[in-house]
């Protein structure tokens, strides 16, 4: 029995429908290469550059019934971003993350478009002054990068360091938003 991609679909919208799902994801193209973007019934919960493990990485954090289904919502504001016309986002979040990495993702939601910040202004924004390097690790394993903007966050002297996505992702976005020159 072949499944047509109509039966596809209203199959997925059912499970949804019924709430046995516990975490939805899907693929977006993107200029900076291609996102893995995942939601719970609460908000996005996850964007990765990378494959490896990922379905294995949200069935431990989030259960196990993992579906893919279009995100369409987040892909359109991820989409209106590549494109320049979106400057913060509106989707909601379901972060769940230690109390500190929640302080620091809430300041780090603030740095605006356009804009850099250092590790240790963050950190003292958090209320951790002398924490630079603590935010660092927060940064490195920021669930939700580009919408929770740490591509916006450089060292102390201005220089742009490491990046989930690597540092020719973090320049790329820090470009199209104009933070900094080609």
């Amino acid at each position: 029995m072949n499944v047509t991609p109509d039966l596809d679909a209203r199959f997925r919208a059912a499970a949804i429908g019924a709430g046995v799902v516990d975490v939805r994801y899907d693929l977006v193209d993107s200029p900076v290469g291609e996102l893995r973007v995942a939601a719970t019934e609460h908000g996005l919960c996850r964007i990765s550059y990378f494959a490896d493990g990922w379905e294995d990485a949200l069935a431990r954090q989030f259960g196990v019934r993992v579906l893919r289904s279009p995100l369409d919502d987040v892909r359109r504001e991820l989409d209106e971003y590549f494109e320049g016309k979106r400057r913060s986002f509106d989707l909601p979040i379901d972060l769940r993350v230690a109390p500190f990495h929640a302080d620091v993702l809430r300041e780090l939601a603030l740095v605006p478009y356009g804009r850099t910040e250092t590790y240790g202004a963050l950190a003292a924004k958090a209320g951790r002054p002398g924490a630079a390097r603590a935010v660092g690790t927060v940064m490195n394993r920021n669930p939700i990068p580009i919408v929770l903007p740490c591509h916006r966050i450089v060292g102390a002297s201005g220089a742009l360091t490491g990046y989930a996505g690597g540092l020719e992702v973090k320049r790329a976005l820090l470009q199209l938003e104009g933070a900094i020159l080609e």
